[in-house]
């Protein structure tokens, strides 16, 4: 008997063993690493890269339930058996707003405390920002000249007729609003507030596309926008009608010379009852990470929280500015106010009324 090739059989059979052990002890691996649900106001395509990255770093697999709307209701209206583990939402107020409905849990943790400066996180824990995208302005190339601007100056007569803006009432422009009750106080943002909306060219509505294109279309001059609809048109090869828009306006950076430009935050929240609390924590931290923080801000045209992280080129192109400093949890405190002034100056029934 040739021992040699005997060994070798023992050996060839051991290794189909050892194998197929170790292919069902990776599936078993891969399966316990389990997933994090999300409910999502952003669209699953703007996140999917970002989670599709952490999902091959860490094994761990993501489930994604997307709305523009109602998320935050739904997880209350699901209470202990709500399948949430993170909210992703869009602006400090739907962060802080999940916050006041007792539907997120804290989560203090060093390494997400190491990537996130104090400014972009809830104080107790409850949501911490994961992008920022700026306030600004975005004025016509052919008719306004200059190359710098206040948020204090657009209730100048000067303007009259000549600016655009969504809702009063939406997120975006209620965060702005309350920066400025935070800076000026309740009276003064009142006062700026009706003065703005006897400059309005229109009554505010559409979103902050819809302003660009009445300034492509010529019906106003300005218009307050986030940047990252700015970068949305630029690259929308879909509709290159928009490219068209774009091309026809200039983004002022309000206040880079002073106190700074408003920005507010996409962000997440650990939910109250999670039940794979332990990955979701995994997913909060590797959001705040420089990886992907340039995954996400450059897939969304934003400018990342962790320090030292790069913007992309493009958003690099719309030049420099100084953010406001300011802490959004101060700005969050004053949310309610401006909607009131909103509603008290008739801000959304625009000029003349």
């Amino acid at each position: 008997m040739n021992i040699s090739r005997l060994n070798a059989g023992r050996w060839s059979k051991f290794a189909i063993i050892f194998g197929a052990f170790f292919s069902i002890a990776t599936v078993s691996t891969a399966i316990a690493a389990g997933q994090v649900n999300i409910y999502s106001y952003r669209q699953t395509s703007l996140i999917k890269p970002l989670l599709s990255a952490f999902t091959k770093e860490s094994g761990i697999r993501t489930k994604i339930i997307f709305a523009k709307k109602g998320l935050a209701e739904r997880i209350a209206a699901e209470g202990k058996n709500s399948p949430a583990d993170i909210l992703l939402s869009v602006g400090i107020g739907k962060l802080v707003g999940a916050k006041e409905k007792g539907i997120t849990q804290s989560v203090m943790d060093t390494v997400i405390s190491a990537n996130i400066p104090a400014r972009f996180r809830d104080p107790e824990g409850h949501w911490i920002g994961v992008t920022t995208r700026a306030r600004v302005i975005f004025a016509s190339k052919e008719r306004i000249k200059q190359t710098a601007i206040t948020y204090e100056e657009l209730a100048d007569p000067k303007w009259k007729g000549r600016i655009c803006t969504r809702s009063g009432q939406h997120v975006y422009s209620i965060g702005l609003f309350a920066s400025l009750i935070a800076h000026h106080g309740v009276e003064w943002t009142e006062n700026w507030l009706r003065a703005v909306k006897n400059n309005l060219a229109r009554k505010p509505s559409g979103n902050d596309r819809k302003q660009v294109k009445a300034i492509f279309s010529g019906e106003c001059d300005i218009a307050l926008g986030n940047t990252y609809y700015m970068g949305k048109m630029q690259t929308n090869d879909k509709e290159p009608s928009q490219k068209e828009w774009a091309a026809s306006v200039k983004v002022l950076f309000p206040n880079s010379e002073g106190r700074g430009t408003h920005v507010n935050v996409s962000g997440v929240s650990l939910a109250k009852y999670a039940p794979n609390k332990a990955n979701a924590i995994k997913l909060l931290e590797y959001l705040s990470s420089a990886k992907a923080q340039q995954i996400y801000a450059e897939s969304n045209f934003e400018y990342p929280v962790k320090p030292g992280v790069p913007t992309s080129k493009l958003v690099s192109s719309w030049g420099a500015f100084k953010p406001d400093e300011i802490g959004l949890d101060q700005i969050a405190k004053f949310r309610k106010t401006a909607s009131e002034l909103v509603d008290k100056v008739g801000f959304d029934q625009g000029p003349n009324s």
